[in-house]
């Protein structure tokens, strides 16, 4: 599926003429800017959060901000979270100072969307970590920051406002697929690296430099907080950090998509979360079950009950999210029946992904029996 042709934006070629070639890889200069801003952007957000929680773990304690094992969780002790404060912290520093070094030259008002996108995003989920914010309330919150940030994508974009509907749901949708998706070691900071990265070459690829730099801020923030999540002192993001992820992502992506980015690029990425997020409702709701009660059935906490570790379940999410983003951008790239293909392997990749615990459990099941005589 490719993205409508979108007008053109002063000073820019129209979307349909910028976007000739949308599989072809990054040019040299493209690339050189791409590790630049690794170097200035990716790098300190990576340094930032690997060095942060020095300071904010004890607070987080003695504020009392502790992560109690319930029915959704797959630990067994009282943990700290909320080290996505961190995270954050990070996040939006080594993106904000892009912007104030003039690293990010044009589309600064989007990228001014997308910063404050994440930051929202983040704050909410303090409020919740910190004093608890009621459902009702949250959700009110993030539609109200889907909404009025892609109003402003909208009208300095000058795209058409039909799209205000999708990109306020995406943006409220995906805040709540990155936190529901949040219950094992590793898994949410194994997504931000990812899908940031992905990002950021998307970004080189159709020469968007704020996408550039906010992809790089987003994989090196969460790649450093991956240490402080599976190391021996063990610690949560909490909602911050999940709010965070989806927000940022998010953001990153509608911004992206108004901005005349083809949707190979963009869905990809998500497509693990979204899929394993709207399976697991829909199956809790046919089942007649209390959709909004903490559970533990996603696919993968069911990888885990199979018997995977944390990690081994964070590695198939994040193989199965590079594979599905690769295929898409080769296939858009080889053409259009090439592109039809690949859309036909994503969709079986998914499904693959989605039966895996019951493969593995009924392997188990096999191996435990013996062959049948």
């Amino acid at each position: 599926m490719i993205a409508a042709p979108l007008p053109a934006l002063p000073g820019r070629l129209p979307a349909g003429l910028e976007l000739t070639d949308p599989g072809a890889a990054p040019a040299p200069e493209e690339l050189r800017r791409l590790g630049e801003l690794a170097l200035t952007v990716g790098a300190p957000a990576l340094v930032l959060s690997l060095l942060l929680p020095l300071v904010v773990k004890p607070l987080l304690a003695r504020w009392g901000v502790l992560d109690v094992p319930n029915e959704r969780s797959s630990h067994h002790r009282t943990v700290v979270r909320g080290m996505g404060l961190a995270v954050a912290v990070a996040v939006l520093l080594a993106y904000g100072s892009a912007l104030l070094r003039g690293a990010v030259e044009v589309d600064r008002s989007v990228a001014l969307v997308v910063l404050a996108v994440a930051g929202l995003c983040a704050a909410l989920g303090w409020a919740e970590d910190y004093r608890g914010v009621s459902v009702r309330a949250r959700l009110a919150a993030q539609l109200g920051i889907g909404l009025t940030a892609t109003a402003v994508l909208v009208s300095v974009l000058g795209t058409s406002a039909w799209w205000l509907p999708v990109g306020t749901l995406a943006i409220a949708a995906y805040v709540n697929m990155a936190n529901f998706m949040d219950g094992i070691n590793g898994i949410s900071g194994l997504h931000g690296l990812t899908a940031g990265l992905l990002y950021a070459w998307a970004g080189a690829s159709n020469d968007l430099t704020w996408m550039v730099a906010a992809g790089l801020a987003v994989a090196g923030g969460f790649a450093g907080f991956l240490p402080w999540n599976l190391g021996r002192g063990t610690v949560f993001l909490g909602d911050v950090g999940s709010y965070l992820l989806g927000g940022s992502l998010a953001g990153i992506a509608v911004a992206a998509f108004l901005s005349g980015v083809y949707v190979e690029y963009l869905l990809p990425p998500l497509a693990v979360y979204v899929a394993d997020t709207a399976v697991t409702l829909l199956r809790r709701v046919r089942a007649g079950e209390d959709w909004s009660r903490p559970h533990r059935s996603h696919v993968y906490q069911r990888l885990t009950d199979a018997g995977l570790s944390h990690v081994g379940s964070a590695l198939v999410v994040t193989a199965v999210t590079v594979l599905v983003s690769v295929v898409s951008v080769l296939g858009l790239r080889t053409g259009p029946t090439a592109t039809v293909l690949a859309g036909a392997f994503v969709l079986a990749v998914l499904v693959l992904y989605l039966v895996l615990p019951q493969l593995l459990l009924h392997r188990g099941a096999r191996r435990r029996t013996g062959p049948a005589r």
